[in-house]
């Protein structure tokens, strides 16, 4: 009778020859089959990406580059005689009184409409966040403002306050009040002020979702304690709502000293080219317009431009220290450790 004994693998045989352990079952060694699967992903990946690599080399990347080298030149755009003149635009950037004025328009046309956007938009998403009736009518209603193209909601102010047909003016015709030049100083900056207000439906929004996102029972706590109605607003929702105002500090800073809407309602109804702007409203980026297309300083503009990206950097950064101890997050991402992943077997 024979008699068959099992060994492990790896283990001595009775005759002293080891067992040979049991090979992979497919043919391919494991270290071709992980550098086949690595190579498969890094493919899908460049094929997805693939094309916004392109758009961001073509449509960012490149323009950034050749617009820093155009801001070293005193290029025209039209010619090939431009020559290097090294930083001597950045120079007349910090030397013009003209271009300065215009920057310190843009910086009190921001510190004016920042502010009263996001007060506007956190007090109407307060109004639509209570049990009304047709709820859902009224915030689309507030909402539908801001999904007007710029260009048209620019163009809809100019012929609200046109001097001669507008509707401004033709309310206070009905009031047996004299007609203002509305689209002139000293009254163009707060038709443009009033333009950025009507759009503050998109931090209702944003507003709205970061009131609905705060648990209830913080508040039902508060009113149990004898909190009134502005305790709760200023302890509770306010800095619970911080991380949200915040977003929309940065968000609004960007949008505001980049506005470009003045040039379309501010235009003489003569058009006589961007030297027809109200002088109230002549913010840094109508100047860069001028300087581009009007005088064909291709180098100085772009020199502009890029002290105006290197402001905007400047600006984002000090925010983001004084913000420091006034947002409050769940969780604290500097304090916040990942996680270490855990293997099979290890400890």
């Amino acid at each position: 009778m024979i008699t068959e004994q099992i060994t492990a693998p790896g283990a001595p045989s009775p005759s002293g020859e080891t067992a040979a352990r049991p090979g992979p079952r497919t043919g391919a060694p494991a270290g071709r089959r992980f550098r086949s699967l690595t190579t498969r992903r890094a493919f899908a990946f460049y094929v997805f990406a693939g094309p916004w690599m392109l758009g961001f080399l073509a449509l960012t990347a490149f323009p950034l580059g050749y617009a820093f080298w155009l801001s070293l030149t005193n290029s025209d755009g039209l010619s090939n005689n431009s020559r290097f003149v090294g930083l001597d635009n950045y120079r007349e950037v910090f030397s013009d009184p003209e271009t300065m004025s215009s920057l310190a328009r843009t910086g009190v046309f921001t510190a004016i409409t920042v502010p009263l956007t996001i007060v506007a938009g956190l007090l109407l998403a307060i109004l639509v966040n209570q049990p009304i009736r047709a709820r859902g009518l009224f915030r689309t209603l507030l909402y539908l403002p801001a999904v007007v193209p710029p260009v048209g909601a620019a163009l809809t102010f100019k012929l609200i306050f046109d001097r001669d047909s507008g509707a401004a003016n033709g309310a206070l015709d009905a009031l047996h009040i004299d007609g203002v030049s509305w689209l002139t100083d000293p009254y163009a900056r707060w038709v443009l002020i009033s333009l950025t207000l009507w759009g503050a439906g998109n931090v209702m929004i944003i507003s709205l979702a970061g009131l609905q996102d705060i648990p209830k029972e913080m508040h039902e706590a508060a009113r149990m304690d004898g909190a009134n109605a502005w305790q709760t607003f200023t302890r509770i929702t306010v800095p619970l709502l911080s991380p949200v105002l915040f977003f929309q500090v940065i968000t609004g800073i960007i949008a505001a000293v980049q506005s470009f809407l003045p040039l379309l309602i501010s235009l003489d109804p003569t058009p006589r080219g961007v030297t027809a702007v109200p002088e109230g409203n002549y913010l840094f980026m109508i100047h860069v317009f001028a300087q581009y297309f009007a005088n064909g300083r291709y180098g100085y503009a772009s020199a502009m431009l890029w002290v105006l990206f290197l402001i905007i950097v400047a600006v984002t950064f000090l925010v983001f220290k004084l913000s420091k101890g006034a947002v409050f997050y769940a969780v604290d991402p500097e304090s916040a450790k990942p996680s270490r992943p855990r293997t099979i077997g290890g400890k």
